[in-house]
């Protein structure tokens, strides 16, 4: 059973159990309540990945994600894509008159403003969309509502009063696929990302000739992004993303100078790049 399980954090329904059964159709979904809880799933071999998501269109990085990753223990084997679609559920019998008050987590709340100040609905804020959808639907009352998939919907049977609300139409979760082993994809066959962590050694310029490592070698850095280590000013990790494989000469020049201008530094997996992500540059 396992082996053909994904686990994702939150309750079932939520946008991350909805890109699991799109994604990975073959697979059960496993609900975790938190990210950790959904990492060990994997490591404990209750299931075989684990669908994470990383970065929002609209509200920027997952917060919590990188500090987690690099000790989860766990690999990135490919990423995903996820249009999100937030519609207005409600119990049986409500109406868009009846409705006075809209639950679901914050990002969506902040995501569907302009009806909510058409309706004039005052939001409460929950843990996740499917956590609100599944209290609405207990509660049967119908002047609440929840915004959340149309899995949740159909899970906790609420109707659809209003679909697609978002403001947005690029509204775009990007997931990463995580296991215990490492992939090695042919870069050959297609183009692949890496993605790693590290820490620059405590000397002038460090991070410049870091970066300057990736420049001159022609490798293209898709992303870097800094956090706070233990709650200290002074102790920063990167997180970065590259486009090529750590084998390639290029790359393997840029991570020699990485390494020499580093004290720590951990891939975090080598994988083939979405399709997205050419459709969406063109």
């Amino acid at each position: 059973m396992s082996e053909q399980t994904i686990a994702f954090q939150g309750a079932a329904g939520a946008y991350s159990d909805l890109c699991c059964r799109e994604m990975c159709s073959e697979m059960a979904t496993l609900p975790c309540e938190t990210f950790a809880d959904t990492f060990a799933a994997v490591t404990s071999g209750r299931a075989r990945l684990a669908m994470i998501p990383i970065e929002n269109s609209l509200a920027g990085r997952v917060a919590d994600i990188h500090h987690l990753l690099p000790d989860s223990g766990l690999h990135i084997t490919a990423e995903l894509f996820q249009r999100v679609r937030h519609h207005l559920l409600a119990p049986k019998g409500a109406t868009l008159e009846s409705l006075k008050k809209v639950h679901s987590h914050v990002h969506a709340l902040s995501q569907c403003r302009t009806l909510i100040h058409e309706l004039g609905l005052k939001a409460e804020v929950h843990a996740d969309t499917a956590g609100a959808a599944k209290e609405v639907a207990e509660q049967g009352d119908v002047t609440e509502a929840a915004i959340a998939s149309e899995l949740a919907a159909e899970i906790y049977g609420l109707e659809i009063l209003k679909p697609a609300i978002e403001d947005a139409d690029h509204n775009t979760t990007r997931f990463v696929v995580m296991a215990r082993e490492p992939i090695d994809p042919d870069p050959a066959k297609g183009p692949v990302m890496t993605s790693f962590v590290f820490r620059v050694r405590n000397v002038p310029a460090a991070l410049y000739k870091v970066l300057g490592g990736f420049a001159t070698n022609g490798v293209n850095m898709l992303k870097l992004e800094s956090y706070m280590l233990d709650g200290s000013f002074t102790a920063t990790q990167f997180y970065a993303e590259i486009e090529g494989h750590p084998s390639q000469e290029n790359v393997r020049l840029a991570f020699e100078e990485l390494d020499f201008f580093s004290r720590y530094v951990k891939l975090l997996g080598t994988y083939p790049e979405h399709p997205y992500r050419r459709e969406r540059s063109t």
